[in-house]
């Protein structure tokens, strides 16, 4: 589990495809991007959807892609446009 990373810290999300119920959108699967806020822990809901106890809690993160970043130069979008996905602690990889 990583410890509360800060507002700004630079993060990769994980490019895994694990079997089962998952939370994470898969087009920012591999991107990199800055963490924006910090939520807090919540009982994790790909242990939840099965039943689980969800425990222990993970850490949510709101974490800001910039669409070249995102969608590689592909698609109708401004130069400053961004995006933000909030994802659990355990999809993060600190860059």
């Amino acid at each position: 589990m990583l410890n509360d990373l800060k507002i700004g810290a630079k993060v990769r999300i994980t490019d895994g495809t694990p079997p089962g119920h998952i939370r994470t959108p898969s087009f920012v699967k591999g991107r990199t991007g800055v963490i924006a806020r910090h939520y807090g822990r919540y009982p994790n809901p790909e242990r939840l959807a099965y039943g689980l106890s969800g425990l222990p809690k993970l850490n949510l993160y709101q974490v800001l892609f910039e669409m070249d970043e995102t969608w590689e130069g592909s698609g109708d979008y401004g130069p400053k446009d961004t995006l933000t996905v909030d994802i659990y602690e355990t999809w993060l990889e600190v860059v």
